[in-house]
């Protein structure tokens, strides 16, 4: 084993884990974080799912002790679940994770690295910067997250390639600096604003993307896409 290979799997790392109505795909997702060797605790947040997520969690996952699971009684959304997941996660660096299937944890490696390797506070993981398998589906999709990257990084000052990703990595000291308040899919520009303006670095790394289709359970819409553009503005006038 290299010593970088070493460094990686020895580090210590919480996923939070936002979940809503996701039963098909829960134990798939669980089992294959938890394979990966430098996961130490799972923390999910089940955001008041009504397809049996919640049970499915409880008699899964009762007897391993690195996870640790809390239910919100009323949905609020992917911002408020990693709210509640934030409040809980207690490792140095800490991953989110949607429960869909669509990003891969054994890619954990590759977004940590930076981290390991002290270079980085903030990694993320970008779909469009042509590593691995990439599934393809909607134009207008892509083209709205291009556009909402683009506009985000006039206001931060940054040169993402992907804004809206799922897969953001922290160093914990870093997350307790920020105050989220967005209760859904807002958190994305909100994080990225925020962070912005701590002064840390960020970094970006290539990641597979496993897409999948309204039809298979895709929850955001163009709605949240016009959430996201209004919290752009918001976060870079507010600042706080």
């Amino acid at each position: 084993m290299t010593k970088i290979k070493a460094s990686i799997e020895a580090a210590q790392v919480g996923i939070v884990m936002p979940v809503y109505n996701e039963a098909e795909t829960l134990r798939e997702i669980v089992e294959t974080v938890l394979r990966q060797p430098c996961v130490r605790e799972l923390v999910i947040i089940d955001d008041a799912s009504t397809d049996g997520t919640w049970v499915l969690i409880e008699e899964l996952f009762k007897n391993d002790k690195r996870v640790r699971k809390k239910r919100h009684d009323v949905n609020q959304g992917k911002g408020a679940a990693l709210q509640t997941g934030f409040s809980m996660v207690k490792s140095p660096i800490i991953i989110v994770q949607d429960a869909d299937l669509e990003y891969d944890p054994t890619e954990y490696p590759v977004l940590i690295k930076p981290i390991i390797d002290g270079r980085a506070d903030v990694v993320l993981g970008s779909r469009f910067t042509g590593a691995g398998a990439h599934r393809v589906l909607y134009f207008w999709h892509s083209v709205g997250n291009k556009f909402l990257t683009t506009l985000s990084n006039m206001f931060t000052d940054l040169n993402l390639t992907d804004m809206e990703t799922c897969y953001k990595v922290f160093k914990k000291e870093v997350l307790d600096k920020v105050e989220i308040k967005e209760k859904r899919f807002g958190f994305e520009p909100e994080i990225v604003a925020k962070v912005s303006r701590l002064g840390v670095s960020i970094y970006e790394v290539p990641i597979s993307y496993y897409g999948r289709t309204y039809a298979e359970g895709k929850k955001i819409g163009w709605r949240d896409g016009v959430n996201a553009f209004w919290c752009i503005f918001k976060y870079a006038l507010l600042r706080h």
